[in-house]
């Protein structure tokens, strides 16, 4: 394995996980958000209410999004499956 292959691989290996991530992460930051704007226009302070909405909020993304993050991963493992090959050289 050429240290430009073993780049290519970790570049692409980091691209995934941030373009897999990222929908999740965006979604309870910007539930987050809405929850702390609430909280301290009502000056309510119940921990039950961030956690709630977040985690309803991911259940819904996951839900949503499960097929293409399946077939993403699935694609990716398998192109790295088929390069395993060019690795051994």
């Amino acid at each position: 394995m050429t240290p430009e292959f073993a780049v290519e691989l970790v570049k692409n290996l980091m691209f995934q996980a941030i373009a897999l991530a990222s929908p999740i992460l965006i979604v309870a930051m910007t539930i987050g958000l809405g929850v702390s704007l609430f909280q301290a226009v009502t000056s309510i302070h119940e921990q039950t209410l961030s956690f709630v909405p977040k985690a309803l909020g991911i259940i819904g993304v996951l839900i949503v999004l499960l097929p293409w993050l399946l077939r993403t991963t699935i694609e990716f493992t398998t192109a790295i499956l088929q390069k395993i090959p060019d690795m051994v050289r």
